[in-house]
């Protein structure tokens, strides 16, 4: 279901159709959580994610991407606005239309990972981890696939 949302001249869309690529790509290249990703991979999480374009006429000025099974998980990523565009509330509107997607209501679990973007994610609910203690990661620097990482080389 796409789903759109007008404020003056800014449209927030979830039609993939309209999603500019090198526009993304562009913009991912340039910030300290994407920066090492390729255009594959940016291009491959676009097409296997609920993806929020934020545009200004036809230009993409904004995003923001959720991973989920839209029954009990999501994951929100890749946020942004453009910077000529920050400090407008532009940012939290792009938040508040993720949460109040129709096909992510009642969902058990919200999760983001943020180094200095705190106060825009609590305007939308979010807080720090309840138990962090019970949380486990496998964070690389070059992702390895799947196979390389279950059956490690045997020595």
């Amino acid at each position: 279901m796409i789903h759109e949302e007008k404020r003056d001249a800014f449209l927030i869309s979830t039609d993939p159709a309209r999603l500019d690529v090198d526009a993304i790509y562009d913009y991912l290249s340039r910030v300290y959580w994407a920066n090492t990703r390729s255009r594959d991979a940016v291009e491959r999480s676009l097409k296997n994610s609920l993806c929020f374009g934020l545009y200004e006429g036809a230009s993409q000025i904004g995003l923001a991407r959720v991973i989920s099974d839209y029954a009990t998980f999501a994951y929100v990523c890749d946020v942004y606005v453009l910077e000529a565009y920050q400090g407008n509330g532009l940012g939290t509107w792009l938040m508040k239309a993720v949460m109040a997607y129709p096909d992510l209501q009642g969902l058990r679990r919200w999760l983001l990972a943020t180094r200095d973007a705190h106060g825009l994610y609590r305007k939308s609910g979010f807080k720090e981890l309840e138990s962090p203690e019970r949380w486990m990661e496998i964070l690389t620097t070059a992702p390895s696939p799947p196979s390389a990482i279950l059956d490690p080389p045997s020595s």
